[in-house]
């Protein structure tokens, strides 16, 4: 069921089971759109409410430029679905997000799936790249240059489906096709207006007390496969999870496997929360 919730001036593309149940919202990447997380809505969808949508610059959402928080545009699809409390999902800048919104808006939050995700104010790594990851990064730099958008996300596939730590087109067929669809239409949309930026988190995450999940894939950037590491030690009780053999978008690329963990997870928290009650 897809539907278009309001935000400033923005019209969010949301997809929604609509089926019974705990609600789940997933957060999409940066490179991608609410469509990276069919295979998880086709699966949770009978124990889960699970929504996706698109965040502005990405997917089918429509909007005109405008400072924005994508904080807020996650708090106005919960209201408008009158979710009061949700299990955040999100890949990326989808769990950066998800992170920056169980700091500002705890009560709104249940659980947390944090895949492969980036980290509000996390410092920069200071331990150099091994030199083959080193040679992706400055292969992208200069394709980035010469700024042509099919070469953009030509290398763009190559770092985040293939991975940095895997041979160039690891990856094929219809997932290849599906990351260049999404990306794709992320590189042309036109500039959303500038993203109000939410405070650091780096130093706050000792402050979230709900159930935490960390997944990432072994061929992904080693240094933010250390950065999730350090999260996963912070973050009171959470989970981590590494899934062999996929780079950036683990759901995506090994879904059932992905799916079993995430499921047992949500399980194991759904019945936490119930004893607490």
């Amino acid at each position: 069921m897809k539907r278009f919730v309001r935000s400033g001036r923005a019209e969010l593309c949301v997809e929604d089971s609509g089926t019974p149940g705990p609600a789940l919202v997933c957060l999409h990447a940066g490179v991608a759109d609410r469509r990276m997380w069919t295979p998880q809505i086709e699966a949770l969808r009978s124990t889960h409410r699970v929504i996706a949508y698109d965040r502005r610059g990405f997917g089918e959402t429509r909007y005109e430029a405008e400072p924005h928080s994508h904080v807020e545009d996650l708090i106005a699809v919960l209201d408008a679905l009158q979710i009061d409390s949700a299990v955040l999902m999100g890949c990326s800048q989808g769990g950066r997000i998800a992170i920056d919104t169980a700091l500002a808006y705890p009560s709104r939050v249940g659980a947390l799936v944090l895949v492969a995700n980036a980290v509000t104010g996390a410092p920069e790594s200071t331990e150099p790249d091994p030199p083959h990851v080193r040679a992706v990064v400055e292969e992208y730099e200069r394709v980035d240059e010469r700024g042509d958008p099919a070469e953009v996300n030509e290398i763009e596939c190559r770092v985040w489906l293939d991975g940095p730590e895997a041979a160039p087109g690891r990856v094929q067929g219809p997932l290849r096709e599906l990351f260049l669809s999404m990306n794709g239409i992320a590189l042309a949309a036109p500039p959303a207006g500038d993203a109000v930026q939410a405070p650091s988190a780096w130093e706050r995450l000792e402050e979230i007390d709900v159930p935490t999940l960390v997944i990432w894939g072994s061929l992904d950037f080693p240094h933010l496969r250390r950065r999730l590491i350090e999260l996963a030690t912070r973050i009171a009780g959470a989970r981590p999870f590494v899934m062999d053999c996929v780079a950036h978008l683990p759901g995506l690329e090994l879904p059932d496997e992905f799916n079993r963990e995430v499921s047992a997870f949500l399980t194991k928290a759904s019945t936490s929360s119930a004893r607490t009650e």
